[in-house]
């Protein structure tokens, strides 16, 4: 997550945090959904990735991250493919190939190269992500002890777990915004003193229940910054799903 690039206004919270080219991009966020709806890559149902990859454009634009112009030309194409799926079905022959093919190719191309990467990088992670600490409980007991069961968070498994925090806040604190909210550096502090007291915390401990939305919404960003500045390491369990945030 180190690529995403956040900026600051004079005397404006939150911040504006904007996807960089590096960082994950709208293949990453196709991935998502194909493997989130479990779907073969090679059929495709265009219209329901459509719609819902267009819900994560307006969901990321709700809390203030600025969507890459990549991402908006990929909406395009899914949406130019999905009006030639509407189109009747021309039944001669040299009839047009199927029109999920714009995608499908690149979409295949892009997860070959992801999984040799990604093979290419255990090969040097000897202990990369054995994890120690004293008095540790169950659950980070599983962490730590089963350092083969863990994963990295993508950005996108990430906002999964975000949105779920989000659709149980209460609506009383919800709509309860005030001039006086924390600031992203402010809540950067005091997650780094969680951190430090605790050597880890689990993604939901670290927002409040009767947070309101723009206080939500801050400590989002703030993770989300600590992780480009490489401050906080986040991490899966394949089997439990419990997204956990460790001191970098």
């Amino acid at each position: 997550m180190k690529n995403i690039i956040v900026n600051k206004k004079e005397d404006q919270t939150p911040y504006q945090v904007s996807l960089g080219e590096l960082f994950d991009g709208p293949m990453d966020l196709l991935v998502h959904l194909v493997k989130k709806n479990e779907l073969d890559i090679y059929d495709i149902p265009i219209a329901l990735i459509t719609q819902q990859y267009m819900e994560y454009l307006e969901w990321l634009k709700s809390v203030n991250i600025d969507v890459a112009g990549e991402f908006l030309v990929m909406a395009a194409t899914l949406t130019h493919i999905k009006s030639r799926m509407l189109l009747p079905v021309q039944e001669q022959e040299g009839d047009d190939e199927d029109p999920r093919m714009e995608i499908i190719r690149p979409l295949a191309e892009y997860l070959q190269l992801k999984y040799a990467a990604e093979d290419l990088m255990e090969r040097d992670r000897l202990d990369w992500d054995v994890f120690l600490r004293a008095d540790l409980d169950d659950a980070e007991a599983s962490f730590a002890g089963d350092p083969a069961g863990l994963a990295q968070v993508g950005l996108f498994e990430l906002i999964d777990a975000f949105q779920d925090i989000v659709k149980r806040a209460s609506p009383k604190y919800f709509l309860d915004i005030t001039p006086d909210a924390i600031s992203v550096k402010s809540r950067i502090s005091q997650i780094a003193d969680i951190l430090e007291d605790q050597g880890s915390a689990a993604f939901p401990e670290l927002f409040e229940a009767e947070a309101t939305r723009e206080d939500i919404i801050v400590t989002f960003l703030a993770i989300l910054e600590m992780a480009k500045l490489q401050l906080i390491r986040i991490m899966q369990h394949i089997e439990s799903g419990i997204i956990r945030i460790f001191n970098g």
